[in-house]
């Protein structure tokens, strides 16, 4: 007799043996012998999980001589017959060969009425029925929702999306699933030790994961072990023969990445160019390898679990998680899978496997965000440079103020230049050094030091900041109602900060005023700045007269700086940048413009403040608004943004 393959020699004959489907099985079983049986099925899974077989054995306990059962005696004529694929009343029929609906209408339709020759029952088994035409599914709909009562439709598919649902809804749909690692091991076992064959148990695990959850994959694999080793097989064997990875080059592999040993990743690579691994398949078992380590890191139950980790791996395996963080296994299975997928199509699978596990050493040193986020802000205040330390005994002397504060630069060809300000005017955004009992200071401070961004967008920007008995008061102007809405906002962890460096509860309440002047404006670290003692009224005596000449071109980027000597004041153009950048002007000169002096800009203070309140100022001052009645209208739109 000629030699039967393992898969076919140890394929079950009865429910019970089917490996790994025992909701199908048990569903099945129940069903003939309460004799609900239907007209139709569709068994959908993936390969090599038993759905033909399935089929088969269905076949077999209608067909049987001791009558519909659901334990098939296995030796009368139909049961042999079946088993075979020779009974003329079970036809197998592959649908990828009988594609159209002319060989449906011969094959199955026409011989409907036909009463069984032998058998019970007439059972049509369509194998991969996705491959038929959508005419051959149209000709098959009243058949298979009506047919015959001695007809059983079984239509199995790996692709159970590609068969309409028009069948799917006149069928009972089974859906067999992926056997588990361990099942396999176990019926390999079972079958290498019927069959006089010894192997080791990494090798029937490392055949078993091969198959990727098919039984008919893994024993194909073991019969070509066995062809290849004879009677005794070794792990090495079988990784050699079948072009496997061994569980041990893979564990090589993440120790070289915990070690951070770069020189032994090339080394490695190499190696697996001589023993002629695919690097897909490499980083395939190292992504395997990630995911149980981080099962491990999640549930450390897990370690005895066949599924994943074999007896003789518990121990390396368990000692290797304990060098890896969950963030470096996610990081690693991103790397390790993005990699897969470029080698697949790379011209040098080397090269990218040896990036791939670079790039996974260097992820290991990046430190979460949240941790640097939480060392920022546990970090004490750096001391203040260049103060004097106190002698002994000695009360610490009060801060000194800031000289005049040179001129801002301007942005660079965005922002227009400011002009010059006086020292007064200058806020000073980093609050004095707080005073014993001084519990503004103290809540400034610590403000600061936690809160530095947030400090200085929106405490800074306050026009004053009064502590009033338990009372936090920020006063903002109506311009500012953004700031004052994100004081509002942040009113819970403000008063928490505020009852924590200040020692009681405190409350927070935000305060808006209307416009203020400049001379009245206030920062929250310093009193209000000086006023020049010659100011500039805002009103002059008389209107100044409309110009003659239409303003030159509006240039908000580029500023010549005027000089008196080159071009008098009533020669020079009038420009939009000029009119916003400078503090508003004096009252109109009288007189000759050639010979008298140019108008003198206020010697008023701009308050460093948000933008609206500079462009508030200047659009409420009659100057400006007498040079925007001769702008043009675009102008105009700017004052509404």
């Amino acid at each position: 007799m000629a030699y039967q393959v393992i898969a076919r020699k140890w394929r079950p004959q009865r429910f019970d043996d089917v490996v790994g489907q025992k909701g199908v099985t048990q569903t099945l079983r129940n069903a003939i012998e309460h004799d609900r049986l239907a007209q139709s099925f569709v068994f959908a899974g993936p390969r090599g999980v038993g759905k033909t077989t399935t089929a088969r054995i269905l076949a077999r306990a209608l067909n049987c001589v001791t009558g519909a059962t659901a334990d098939p005696c296995g030796d009368c004529d139909a049961c042999r017959e079946i088993a075979d694929g020779r009974d003329i009343d079970v036809l197998e029929i592959d649908a990828a060969t009988h594609t159209q609906v002319e060989n449906i209408r011969e094959v199955i339709i026409a011989g409907l009425a036909i009463q069984p020759v032998r058998d019970r029952y007439k059972v049509f088994i369509i194998d991969e029925v996705h491959q038929l035409s959508a005419s051959s599914f149209n000709a098959l709909l009243k058949s298979v929702e009506e047919p015959p009562p001695h007809v059983v439709f079984i239509m199995a598919t790996t692709l159970l999306d590609k068969i309409p649902d028009t069948i799917l809804s006149r069928s009972q749909v089974f859906e067999f699933r992926t056997i588990g690692t361990a099942a396999i091991t176990e019926q390999l076992r079972t079958i290498a030790d019927t069959e006089g064959v010894t192997i080791d148990a990494a090798a029937l695990a490392l055949l078993a994961r091969a198959a990727d959850g098919s039984m008919r994959d893994a024993q194909s694999a073991l019969d070509q072990v066995i062809a290849f080793a004879g009677e005794s097989v070794s792990v090495a064997e079988a990784a050699s023969v079948l072009g496997l990875v061994g569980r041990d080059t893979v564990f090589d592999i993440a120790e070289t990445v915990a070690d951070e040993t770069a020189p032994r990743v090339f080394e490695l690579a190499g190696r697996f160019v001589e023993s002629g691994y695919d690097f897909r398949a490499v980083c395939r078992e190292l992504t395997r390898l990630v995911r149980d380590l981080l099962v491990l890191k999640v549930d450390p139950r897990r370690l005895t679990d066949p599924e994943i980790a074999a007896d003789q791996e518990r121990d390396r395996l368990q000692a290797l998680a304990t060098r890896f963080s969950r963030e470096d296994l996610l990081r690693g299975f991103d790397v390790l899978s993005r990699a897969e997928f470029e080698i697949r199509s790379a011209a040098q699978p080397r090269y990218h496997f040896e990036m791939a596990m670079l790039r996974w050493m260097h992820l290991r040193k990046l430190v979460p965000l949240a941790e640097l986020v939480d060392g920022l802000e546990q970090s004490p205040a750096p001391a203040p440079r260049n103060t004097p330390t106190p002698a002994s005994g000695e009360a610490p002397a009060p801060p000194e103020k800031a000289s005049a504060a040179p001129p801002r630069r301007s942005a660079p060809a965005v922002r227009s230049k400011p002009a010059e300000q006086p020292a007064s005017a200058t806020p000073s955004p980093e609050p004095a050094a707080p005073m014993p009992g001084d519990p503004k200071g103290a809540f400034l401070g610590e403000l600061k030091r936690t809160k530095k961004f947030f400090y200085g967008t929106v405490v800074a920007q306050a026009q004053r900041i009064e502590v009033a008995g338990a009372k936090i008061v920020f006063t903002y102007t109506e311009t500012q109602r953004t700031l004052a809405d994100q004081v509002g906002t942040s009113r819970s962890w403000l008063e928490a900060l505020a009852a924590k460096t200040i020692g009681r509860k405190m409350v927070i309440a935000v305060n808006q005023v209307a416009e203020a002047t400049p001379a009245a404006t206030t920062s929250p670290a310093e009193s209000p700045p000086k006023v020049d003692p010659q100011p500039a009224t805002l009103e002059s005596s008389s209107e100044p007269p409309p110009p003659t000449e239409p303003p030159g071109d509006l240039d908000l980027l580029q500023e010549e700086p005027y000089d008196p000597a080159v071009a008098p004041v009533a020669s020079r153009p009038a420009t939009a940048k000029s009119v916003l950048a400078s503090p508003v002007l004096d009252s109109p000169v009288q007189g000759d413009a050639t010979t008298q002096k140019p108008a003198r800009a206020l010697d008023r203070p701009v308050v460093d403040g948000p933008a609206d309140d500079l462009f508030s100022q200047a659009m409420g001052d009659k100057a400006v608004q007498n040079m925007l009645e001769v702008l043009p209208a675009e102008i105009k739109d700017v004052e509404e943004i």
